[in-house]
C-alpha cells in the first residue's frame, strides 16, 4: 500500500509542470501578455512616410499569417520598396479590454485616435485597434505574436472605438 502511494504522490508530483503549462494564463500572465500586445499593437500604427526598415519593425511581432494579412491591409499603400506612402499615429485613449478568449488566441480592443497624413493631406479619426494574440509557450519561455491586427475608425456616435 504504501509503495502504490509512492508512485501516485510521484506521478502527480512530475505531471505539474505538464498540467501548468496547458492551462489557462494566470492574471499576472495575462496582464503581461495585454501590456505587450497593446505596445506592439500600437507601434506597427505608428510609422513615417517612406520608411521601409521602420515599418517592418513590427514584422517581429506577428505571426507570419498575421503579418501577411497586415501587409495585405496596407495593399496600395506600400511603395515598391515596401514603404509606406504616408504616415500614421496611433494614440491609445485607454488600455486595452480583453474582449475575449478562445483556442488560446485572445482578443483585445485598444480604443484611441488615429491620424495619418501624406502629402496629401492630414485626417485623424476615432479608432480603435482590434488585435488577435497568440501566447505560445516555447522552450526559451514564452513568445507572444500577433495573429491579426484590425483598425476600426468609427464615426458619430458609434461605441465600437469605446
Amino acid at each position: 500500500m504504501r509503495g502504490h502511494f509512492k508512485v501516485f504522490a510521484i506521478t502527480v508530483f512530475l505531471g505539474i509542470p505538464v498540467f501548468a503549462q496547458n492551462a489557462a494564463p494566470s492574471r499576472l500572465d495575462q496582464a503581461a501578455i495585454v501590456g505587450f500586445s497593446q505596445k506592439a499593437a500600437i507601434a506597427a500604427l505608428n510609422f513615417q512616410q517612406g520608411d521601409a526598415v521602420g515599418f517592418a519593425r513590427a514584422h517581429d511581432d506577428f505571426t507570419s499569417d498575421g503579418w501577411k494579412d497586415f501587409i495585405k491591409r496596407m495593399e496600395g499603400f506600400l511603395d515598391q520598396k515596401g514603404a509606406p506612402t504616408f504616415t500614421s499615429s496611433f494614440v491609445a485613449a485607454r488600455g486595452a479590454t480583453v474582449l475575449d478568449e478562445k483556442e488560446g488566441v485572445l482578443h483585445l480592443r485598444i480604443p484611441g485616435t488615429l491620424t495619418q497624413s501624406s502629402n496629401l493631406g492630414r485626417t485623424t479619426y476615432r479608432a480603435a485597434i482590434e488585435v488577435y494574440v497568440l501566447p505560445n509557450r516555447t522552450a526559451g519561455g514564452r513568445t507572444i505574436k500577433i495573429q491579426r491586427l484590425e483598425q476600426i475608425t468609427c464615426a458619430g456616435a458609434s461605441t465600437a472605438c469605446q
